[in-house]
């Protein structure tokens, strides 16, 4: 027996406040969300969808649109500034039918706005900012309420606002180094079907992952992300020694992706990102449930995000399902997220020094062990969960919906 019909408010209008929508509207639920923004839309550049957040697209019905946009990820591929491979990665490996889809992330935005027309109401230009003392209601910055709701789900992001109020003892700390994104033409395909990223030491990387088209383009719109590792204290005045000298550096540590950048005229032209280290004991509080980046926010050095908020929404809309109650339903949630959610975390935290920091003896050993590591049998089935999305716990395994295995929406060749 599901809970019964409930008033529900979405904090927050990205993937998981989009899916977590989609998903609460169909099972019945009257779902209001509010999004700060005058015009909801997009915040960054492209990424990269695993097995596991494509699974979800297949349960919402909008795989197939998904595969027309999207362009086919096969391979992890990292070398180091001297051209030594320090990582090739096949999601074949781990399972013949699976692969990665890179995405704008307009073009995710689209697909997911589509899927909520007419199911509920979206109220843009308001801020939340705190909930009522009893938790049930929300508060703006203007100062009015919205409400009462039987349920809240937070999924205002990684600076979430919601959090910082009814969850001050959460862990949520800034990471030192951050980027710069950008969306560049690729007509030529030259980096089709695989994420590549080069090191020199921690100290700089630079990555290049085709996205594809947004819906509606013809195929000469295809576009890859490219993206360029910055500590945070020099990321707030980049570039400090103008445009065209951080374009001639790019060239003379990686030609053939400094070439994308020949019709980039100014840094304004680039999307800026600091990433946090968010984390929950719990990820709700009284009515109040949290999804997305808003409970577990993390570097993206693993590619999970997107992934992440698409699992939440799907598991809070199923553990609702499964429940009698508000309450049992959001235990509930938080059981299956932690199944998944934590091994990620750390395993970011870990990572993340390896690619990203000043410890250049670090990643002199990462040069020199993660290649032979990741050929390792074992260890490598491991590493391709990790990549694939799919790691439960020290060996576990998540199975993303059998969908994914279906001749019909396999991986294009």
């Amino acid at each position: 027996m599901s809970v019964q019909e409930l008033n529900i408010a979405i904090v927050g209008y990205g993937t998981a406040g989009q899916a977590a929508a989609i998903y609460l509207a169909r099972s019945g639920h009257r779902v209001r969300v509010f999004e700060r923004s005058p015009a909801p839309g997009p915040a960054g550049a492209g990424i990269l969808l695993q097995p596991t957040g494509l699974s979800v697209l297949a349960d919402l019905g909008l795989l197939d649109r998904a595969l027309t946009c999207g362009a086919p990820v096969h391979r992890l591929v990292g070398t180091n500034a001297n051209g030594r491979s320090v990582m090739d990665m096949r999601y074949r490996d781990l399972d013949a039918d699976w692969f990665g889809l890179g995405m704008q992330r307009g073009a995710l935005f689209e697909l997911l706005k589509s899927a909520f027309v007419h199911r509920g109401e979206i109220s843009a230009d308001i801020e939340i900012v705190g909930t009522s003392t009893d938790g049930r209601s929300l508060r703006d910055t203007r100062g009015d309420e919205h409400g009462p709701f039987d349920l809240i789900v937070a999924a205002d992001g990684a600076a979430s606002a919601l959090r910082k109020e009814g969850m001050p003892q959460a862990r949520d700390r800034l990471y030192p180094w951050g980027a710069v994104w950008c969306l560049c033409a690729d007509p030529e395909r030259r980096f089709d079907g695989q994420l590549h990223q080069r090191y020199e030491l921690a100290r700089r990387m630079c990555g290049v992952l085709p996205v594809g088209r947004l819906p509606g383009e013809d195929e000469a719109a295809h576009r890859v992300s490219f993206f360029w590792s910055l500590r945070g204290d020099v990321l707030a005045n980049w570039p400090a020694a103008g445009f065209d000298a951080w374009k001639a550096d790019v060239r003379a540590y990686w030609p053939e992706a400094a070439d994308l950048l020949a019709d980039k005229r100014s840094h304004v032209e680039f999307a800026r990102a600091n990433y946090r280290d968010v984390v929950m004991r719990r990820p709700y509080r009284g009515r109040v449930v949290f999804l997305g980046d808003a409970a577990h926010a993390m570097s993206p050095q693993l590619g999970q995000g997107a992934n992440m908020a698409l699992l939440d929404a799907q598991a809070l809309a199923a553990a609702l399902a499964g429940e009698k109650t508000v309450e049992g339903g959001l235990a509930a949630y938080t059981r299956e997220r932690r199944r998944h959610v934590p091994i990620y975390q750390f395993i970011s935290r870990w990572l993340t020094p390896l690619f990203q920091s000043d410890h250049d003896f670090v990643a002199r050993l990462r040069d020199a062990f993660f290649g032979p590591f990741g050929r390792a049998p074992i260890l490598r089935g491991e590493m391709l969960k990790v990549l694939a999305g799919v790691k439960c716990g020290a060996f576990g395994r998540l199975r993303p919906a059998a969908a994914l295995a279906e001749e019909s929406v396999r991986s294009p060749s």
